[in-house]
């Protein structure tokens, strides 16, 4: 067992969890909201010198630029909101999927895949496959062999995660989005209605989810590849 001092690193605004890679098998990710920007470059560079991979959520523009300037080997997606280190080694933790309903997800679906990318996960994407045009899925179905999970994001009415769900034989995470009009109450009517799937494979994250949705993933694919290999 590792002593305290060891376990965490008192930086006086937090108190960084260095011990989280070898209890749960992946780093503490930083939760870039209500930081200042100096407070996770200074988070960062704790867990380089310790050769923890960092990678932050939620990051705002003005984050972002800073963080780019002082870690030029980052890699910033604005799309998602993230910025991470790229792995020390490549992928290795196997193979998931992530689903869009519609283009209006792809900011979650970005979050789920830079999610999935820092765990050394290999990720398929499928976009645009709404079930309003069902044949778009069917004709992708070939594209999610050799996945260990699949992530299926999804606003308006939320009912593509049961529909992926009836034709897979791995677990399906579904993340409901607030894309939708006024009914939809901010994506609480497409979080019904996956907690609602009569799809046995289905499970939820909450709304918008993204990183969770990729790490729930991550974490099957990255268990399922340990134990075959």
């Amino acid at each position: 067992m590792h002593g305290k001092e060891e376990q965490t690193a008192c930086l006086g605004f937090a108190q960084v969890d260095m011990d989280r890679q070898r209890r749960c098998g992946f780093p503490e990710v930083v939760y870039a909201e209500g930081k200042t920007s100096e407070a996770i470059v200074a988070i960062f560079e704790k867990q380089l010198e310790r050769g923890i991979v960092p990678f932050a959520t939620r990051v705002k523009p003005e984050q972002m630029d800073v963080l780019e300037k002082r870690f030029p080997q980052g890699l910033a997606n604005r799309v998602a909101r993230t910025f991470r280190f790229p792995p020390s080694t490549p992928p290795r933790n196997g193979k998931i999927a992530i689903i869009t309903a519609g283009t209006s997800d792809l900011p979650i679906s970005e979050e789920a895949k830079e999610t999935a990318l820092w765990m050394g996960v290999e990720v398929v994407e499928i976009q645009d496959v709404g079930v309003a045009g069902p044949h778009r899925l069917v004709e992708n179905l070939s594209r999610l062999k050799g996945c260990s999970a699949v992530v299926v994001i999804a606003g308006m009415e939320g009912a593509l995660p049961s529909v992926v769900g009836g034709y897979v034989d791995f677990p399906v995470v579904a993340v409901p989005t607030s894309v939708g009009y006024g009914a939809n109450f901010g994506g609480i009517s497409a979080l019904l209605g996956m907690l609602n799937s009569c799809a046995s494979n289905v499970t939820v994250v909450n709304i918008d989810a993204g990183f969770k949705g990729g790490y729930v993933a991550g974490l099957i694919a990255a268990n399922r590849s340990r134990r075959t290999s």
